[in-house]
């Protein structure tokens, strides 16, 4: 029984052979190029480190003193260009110098937002009261929301 093929089953027969053997082909080549990508004679094979970030450095006294004095120089020529009394950098000074600083990140002295995040708070515990849920601690989670928020950068 002689096995006669025409050109037409010939070439059917190349196709589907051809194209899983090429698909394959590609699918390893294209994984293989893939992983290459980046390295080579201009890559960079080294990952770089965290960055070390504990904060600014603590500056001297009289750093930040040098350096309060020239903005409120800098203002007061501002003032004077601008035809208003300047003002009393000597004064102005010692008033920035001697009252506490308020906690650099303290959201919590922003009564404004204290107030809209209570206001979230509050519509939350309403919402949670109405699917059966136990309600929230108000005060407790307006800190831990302001609390959330100053560390949201780090």
């Amino acid at each position: 029984m002689p096995l006669a093929l025409s050109n037409g089953d010939i070439i059917l027969l190349v196709i589907f052979l051809a194209i899983p053997i090429g698909f394959v082909t590609f699918v390893i080549g294209a994984g293989r190029a893939y992983r290459q990508i980046g390295k080579g004679q201009f890559g960079l094979d080294m990952e770089r480190p965290p960055p070390r970030s504990s904060g600014p450095a603590p500056i001297s006294r009289e750093a930040r003193e040098a350096e309060v004095r020239q903005l409120l120089e800098a203002k007061a020529y501002r003032q004077s260009a601008r035809g208003e009394t300047p003002l009393d950098v000597e004064a102005e000074l010692q008033r920035l110098l001697t009252e506490p600083s308020p906690v650099i990140g303290s959201l919590s002295h922003d009564r404004q937002l204290v107030e809209e995040v209570r206001q979230l708070v509050v519509a939350r515990n309403e919402r949670r009261l109405r699917q059966g849920k136990p309600a929230l601690d108000v005060e407790a989670e307006v800190e831990r929301q302001l609390r959330d928020l100053e560390n949201l950068g780090q």
